[in-house]
């Protein structure tokens, strides 16, 4: 594994301040595992938007913000939305 993005101790914290009382040593693991998973994902999504706009090199902000999914509460229709 690379270089620690967060420390475990900082993850235990993320947990905690979520709610748990208690975390494993596991679950903080884990967490890291798939923090690291997400930041892959949204890395490669992000270069794909950056080459696809013509950059090379450059990642914008912009490029991350376009791997969000939308939330599925936001693509709701309401009453007056629709057409």
């Amino acid at each position: 594994m690379a270089e620690r993005m967060f420390s475990l101790y900082e993850i235990e914290q993320f947990i905690r301040e979520a709610g748990a009382e208690k975390v494993t040593e596991d679950a903080v693991r884990d967490l890291e595992r798939e923090i690291e998973k997400l930041a892959n994902t949204v890395t490669k999504s992000a270069i794909k938007y950056a080459h696809h706009a013509g950059r090379k090199r450059l990642i914008r902000s912009s490029d991350v913000l376009l791997t969000k999914k939308p939330d599925s509460s936001s693509m709701r229709v309401t009453e007056g939305q629709r057409t």
